[in-house]
């Protein structure tokens, strides 16, 4: 199994544990400042991950451009506007809908990684693209359907505009780490999360001082939690980061849509919760997507 595989599963676990953790969060926090730990919490763990591998290497790390502090201001903010719509989208009670247009992320990093970064897809890693969306709709679809109406309101955009976002940040993350003059995988993919979460932290910090002021302080009197979220939210971005600088994003995407199958076996093993048909069946094709992209390459 190529090492790009092994680093995104792991990422995936690890995302899904930060979110659990974030979920945790919700009881003494708003949705912003539950958002904001994993940025504030994970910005001193990208920064010290940095200075050990130079320390280790004793090399001094790459020095950015700035077509890196570009890529990286970009996809930065991306990443907290997809937040932002997602959370938008929590207020509507037809908010499935948008959910699964958020999906058309794998499609949307294809198309950019093409326009960008001139990157193409193998004929059988589109297939298994294709095979893991239909998954993923099927999973995302209340159990009576969706009017013909819904397609086309104002939860869609909504999931459409911040499926582009995601993409939007997957596709510039990549463009950063790629753009370092020198450095292997992890130099370049620390030093790019370094930047990203300090540059997040600084945005998230600015954002709760003046509209939620409150939020700071709670999100302070939470740091074990938040800690725990913020490292493990750092170390998940690591292995996206990591595995974007080896592998296209939108193939490191596509494969990490395997958090969605951790989702769900702790929702059956731990929480006891019942699942049904269509959800068996839409985990099944997220499985054989992710399957034809490891046995059969990308």
């Amino acid at each position: 199994m190529e090492l790009w595989i092994i680093i995104s599963i792991g990422a995936a676990f690890l995302q899904n544990l930060r979110s659990a953790l974030q979920k945790s969060l919700k009881a003494e926090l708003s949705n912003w400042g539950a958002t904001a730990a994993r940025f504030v919490f994970a910005a001193p763990l990208a920064a010290a991950i940095v200075i050990g591998l130079s320390a280790l290497r004793e090399t001094a790390p790459p020095v950015p451009g700035t077509t890196f502090f570009l890529y990286g201001a970009v996809g930065a903010i991306a990443q907290i506007s997809a937040t932002a719509l997602l959370l938008h989208l929590f207020s509507f009670r037809n908010f499935v809908v948008g959910t699964i247009f958020s999906k058309t992320e794998t499609i949307q990093s294809a198309i950019l990684g093409f326009i960008l970064l001139s990157e193409t897809l193998s004929g059988h890693a589109v297939l298994a693209i294709a095979v893991s969306m239909i998954g993923l709709i099927l999973l995302s679809l209340p159990e009576n359907g969706i009017s013909q109406r819904n397609w086309i309101d104002k939860t869609a955009l909504l999931g459409l505009a911040s499926g582009a976002c995601f993409a939007i940040a997957g596709v510039s993350y990549r463009a950063a780490s790629l753009s370092l003059p020198s450095g292997d995988f992890l130099i370049r993919a620390s030093l790019t999360l370094c930047f990203v979460t300090l540059f997040q932290a600084v945005l998230m910090i600015i954002f709760l001082k003046y509209q939620e002021p409150g939020q700071l302080r709670r999100l302070f009197m939470a740091w074990r939690i938040s800690a725990l979220a913020g490292i493990a939210g750092g170390l998940a971005s690591l292995g996206w980061f990591a595995a974007m600088t080896l592998q296209q994003a939108v193939l490191v995407k596509a494969v990490g849509q395997i958090e969605i199958i951790f989702s769900f076996a702790a929702s059956i093993f731990f929480f006891r919760e019942s699942i049904r048909g269509r959800e068996i069946a839409g985990i099944a094709l997220i499985s054989i997507g992710i399957l034809l992209l490891v046995l059969l390459g990308s």
